[in-house]
């Protein structure tokens, strides 16, 4: 009777084992779970380090940004209309937009951004000055 029970709870294990495997070979094999990557991007001085990171294409990128220093920034990525229209916005404080964010002074923030086409694009706090002052980067998407 006790292996009978043994056999049992033996089986169950298996047949469990099974259908994990199924389901997460389906989820890879339809693309439902895609990779992560995180990139850091420190701001120490006015200048983002690293200036330039290279992510890939449709995939999500966390991207956590550290400020350092002791007045406020911005991260803003995008083309060089993205750009335009930052450097003339009286908007400075950023929220609910993953590409424009605000990073006050002494803090960290992250975002998360899935890039839909391969290019180049400038990361680049617009805050009086500061572009001015080398505050740019450079993200290179690729497929």
């Amino acid at each position: 009777m006790a292996r009978r029970g043994i056999r049992r709870w033996a089986t169950a294990g298996v047949l469990a084992v099974a259908a994990l495997v199924l389901v997460a070979a389906t989820v890879l094999a339809t693309g439902l779970l895609r990779p992560s990557r995180m990139v850091e991007i420190d701001i120490h001085y006015s200048h983002y380090s690293p200036a330039e990171v290279r992510v890939p294409l449709g995939v999500p990128v966390t991207f956590v940004i550290r400020n350092d220093d002791p007045i406020d920034h911005e991260w803003i990525v995008g083309d060089a209309a993205v750009q335009a229209f930052h450097r003339t916005s009286a908007d400075v404080l950023h929220t609910g937009d993953p590409t424009a964010v605000s990073v006050p002074a002494l803090s960290t923030v992250s975002t998360t951004v899935t890039f839909t086409s391969a290019g180049r694009l400038a990361y680049i706090c617009h805050l009086p000055g500061h572009e001015a002052y080398g505050m740019v980067g450079w993200v290179t998407i690729a497929p």
